[in-house]
């Protein structure tokens, strides 16, 4: 089996959630109490958050390169950034290593047209839902997204640093993310991105009528497959 690295912390939140499923899913697939080798840095996301509010994404590049290259170190077949916005510095932290980067987007849209969608809504912060740099690299798989508007984005990302990185979960804000994806259903999405690895810890399959793309699920997944192959 190879070796997984994750960079985590942004939000530890989240974090917990890679670990767990990488390591259910190789329990569940191979049996007995096997687990999955795995190396995780994780950092402050203090740090990271204050940076994204400074634009400062070439000093976060530097950071996840650095954190990259202590998890190949460490023996890490291959790299995951255990967060979607910060995918923006995929490209600087790839060219860092001599392993493959996993990227959450491409995991992603792979789902996305394997159930045979083509345009779908995306939620994440206001960095991935604004700044091109995601939409991109799902339109070129074919992918096509539907943007929540400008109130909407302001409450996405208020509800993500002001409550879910911080475990807070309040029906309240289950209920407004709801409302929106309805919205984004109504303008013509066929599926709803969970486009911010904290999403998934309020809402769910359940909570929606149309189909969601859980990132954190998929990219945790997609580590397992490539540690088994």
């Amino acid at each position: 089996m190879k070796s997984i690295g994750l960079i985590g912390g942004m939000s530890w939140e989240s974090t917990v959630m890679y670990y767990q499923v990488i390591n259910r899913e190789v329990g569940r697939r191979l049996g007995g109490l096997r687990s999955a080798p795995l190396a995780m840095l994780s950092v402050d996301f203090e740090e990271i958050a204050s940076r994204q509010k400074q634009g400062d994404w070439e000093g976060m590049a530097a950071m996840l390169s650095a954190a990259a290259r202590s998890l190949v170190r460490a023996g890490a077949d291959c790299v995951l950034i255990g967060t979607n916005t910060m995918h923006k510095v995929a490209p600087e932290v790839q060219a860092s290593v001599d392993v493959p980067l996993l990227h959450i987007a491409d995991v992603t849209a792979d789902a996305i047209v394997k159930a045979g969608c083509r345009t779908v809504g995306l939620m994440g912060t206001r960095f991935t839902m604004e700044q091109g740099f995601y939409v991109e690299r799902l339109n070129s798989k074919g992918v096509e997204c539907v943007i929540p508007d400008e109130a909407q984005r302001a409450e996405i990302h208020r509800i993500i640093f002001d409550e879910l990185c911080r475990g807070i979960f309040k029906d309240s804000s289950r209920a407004a993310l709801k409302v929106i994806v309805a919205d984004l259903a109504a303008r013509g999405a066929q599926g709803v991105v969970l486009g911010c690895t904290e999403l998934p810890l309020i809402l769910s399959a359940d909570d929606v009528e149309i189909p969601v793309f859980d990132t954190t699920t998929l990219h945790a997944l997609a580590a397992v497959e490539f540690a088994l192959n």
